[in-house]
């Protein structure tokens, strides 16, 4: 019955892990920008709202757009490539680059944009329940 347990447990990591992989990758879109990227997020639902927690890593503060719709919170941006490195030879990519773009559906209700700050590689978005 252990070995059963642990095979689970092993089954469940491959899939969160594929669908972390799934997120990370270049998906075209169709839109004329180009490909997309859909950064991964962390959506916790308080008493006063909810706060969302989205790692942009390497993405300045202006290219960061916020929209809160009815039902879903929409952000989009570019994550540009570093200068420096513009003329080095790729290794290993992991961290997308490009334009990004993820719309999550939020809890039941209505909210407005109380603020949002970027700091240490995260953007953490309040929202204020209506």
């Amino acid at each position: 019955m252990k070995h059963r347990r642990y095979m689970w447990a092993e089954a469940l990591e491959l899939l969160e892990r594929a669908e972390r992989l799934h997120r990370q990758f270049f998906q075209c879109a169709g839109s004329p920008a180009g490909p997309i990227w859909e950064p991964p997020v962390d959506l916790f639902e308080t008493a006063d709202g909810v706060v969302l927690m989205v790692a942009l890593p390497g993405v300045p503060p202006e290219e960061v757009r916020v929209q809160v719709d009815t039902n879903a919170l929409r952000i989009t941006g570019m994550r540009p490539w570093p200068a420096e490195l513009r003329d080095a030879t790729i290794r290993r990519l992991e961290i997308p680059q490009g334009r990004f773009e993820r719309e999550i559906v939020l809890p039941a209700g209505a909210y407005e944009l109380e603020r949002q700050e970027l700091a240490n590689g995260c953007i953490t978005i309040y929202l204020r329940r209506m």
